[in-house]
């Protein structure tokens, strides 16, 4: 399926917005607290690496996150600097203190949360929703509204929320995933379904509860969503968010389609975020773990080896970084011989043989990769079984 419109019988497409919400959904990780100075940092490296929107904080929370989002705000980043604010007059006040341009007011849409959170009906929460998205546009704001559990809300109210948000000035309805209860092809129904009735920026915001956030994204996304809200790391409450690395490669590799994002920067980002947040990047982190692009196994290390293609279909330059063979269990003929002859080490096809069942043994017996100077070790331990007695 293309992504885009069709104007005149030809596909247009335009770039998707990747809105970081590592700094306000993402710090609502259990445990995480940013310093000023830290979130900080991480806005630079976000905009740095071609994010264009970075939602900050919480005003509400009080004068430090109001500070913190100021500093953002006046280091004049080259991306469009967001506050997160409930349906009240004193959150936008405090937002506006903050120095932001664009405020995400968070409006429940299930019925559920209308009435546990809010204490109130339909009708109600649409014209809270409509005085105080205007009340924020009246001061100055650009408004994006958030439809909390909008995957547990009825389609026909969403429609109404993004009619109301729109008439009253908004330029945006994000549509949150906010409990995770939603698949691939569910995403796709409800995003299609709310484009149909709308031209409003429409942004997906999805949980990883259900580890389908990334393909939830994607799915809003070639149902006409022109924004895609992401955290580092899929850094975020419970099991976390959307991950920004992800997302965006994802969207380049398999439909070719431009966020800005500067990829070979992921790395570095992910590393900065993910020691703020004193959280482990795991090895096998899809994008920007250390593992993504080593290899072990024998098969695929010979075929790598032979053509980059067979088993890689991730070029890793365009993250800025390269293919790593490791030796151990799964290893084989082919990499042993490679890393013998990088090594400057003669040995006979039979020698060959005999390393590589040592370092097996050796990968087994401590549960791990074999390093070059074990591999050495042994090669030096069979040169010396192979000299005459007396030599």
């Amino acid at each position: 399926m293309a992504f885009g419109v069709t104007v005149s019988g030809k596909l247009q497409t335009r770039q998707i917005v990747l809105n970081d919400t590592t700094l306000r959904d993402g710090e609502q990780a259990p445990g995480v607290a940013f310093t000023t100075a830290e979130k900080l940092s991480i806005a630079r490296v976000l905009a740095s690496a071609g994010i264009t929107e970075i939602e900050a904080g919480t005003p509400a929370m009080g004068y430090e996150e109001v500070s913190a989002i100021r500093a953002i705000v006046e280091a004049s980043l080259e991306a469009t600097i967001i506050a997160w604010c409930r349906m009240k007059r004193s959150d936008v006040d405090a937002a506006i203190e903050s120095g932001v341009a664009m405020v995400n007011i968070s409006v429940p849409s299930s019925d559920l949360q209308i009435a546990a959170k809010l204490g109130i009906g339909r009708v109600a929460a649409l014209e809270q929703l409509k005085r105080i998205v205007g009340y924020a546009r009246d001061r100055g704001l650009d408004v994006a509204v958030g439809g909390e559990d909008s995957s547990r809300a009825d389609v026909n109210f969403l429609i109404e929320l993004i009619t109301a948000a729109k008439n009253a000035g908004a330029r945006r309805f994000r549509v949150a995933d906010t409990l995770s209860v939603l698949d691939p092809d569910a995403a796709f129904a409800l995003v299609a379904a709310l484009r149909a009735n709308t031209d409003l920026e429409i942004e997906f915001h999805g949980h990883d509860d259900l580890g389908l956030a990334t393909a939830n994204t994607l799915a809003a996304i070639k149902a006409g969503a022109t924004h895609a809200s992401v955290t580092v790391i899929g850094l975020g409450e419970r099991a976390g968010n959307a991950p920004l690395e992800e997302v965006a490669v994802a969207l380049k590799q398999l439909y070719g389609r431009d966020t800005g994002v500067v990829l070979p920067e992921l790395e570095n980002v992910a590393a900065l975020v993910a020691a703020a947040a004193v959280r482990t990047i795991p090895l096998n982190k899809a994008i920007v773990g250390e593992h993504v692009f080593t290899h072990e196994s024998g098969i695929h290390v010979d075929g790598l080896l032979k053509d980059q293609r067979s088993y890689q279909a991730l070029d890793p330059q365009l993250l800025g970084r390269s293919n790593r063979f490791v030796i151990g269990k799964h290893s084989g003929i082919a990499a042993i011989t490679a890393l013998l002859s990088e090594l400057r080490l003669s040995v006979s096809a039979e020698e060959s043989r005999v390393i590589l069942a040592r370092v097996r043994k050796h990968a087994v017996e401590h549960k791990g990769e074999v390093g070059r100077e074990t591999v050495m070790t042994i090669w030096r331990e069979l040169c010396e079984r192979s000299l005459p007695k007396g030599a």
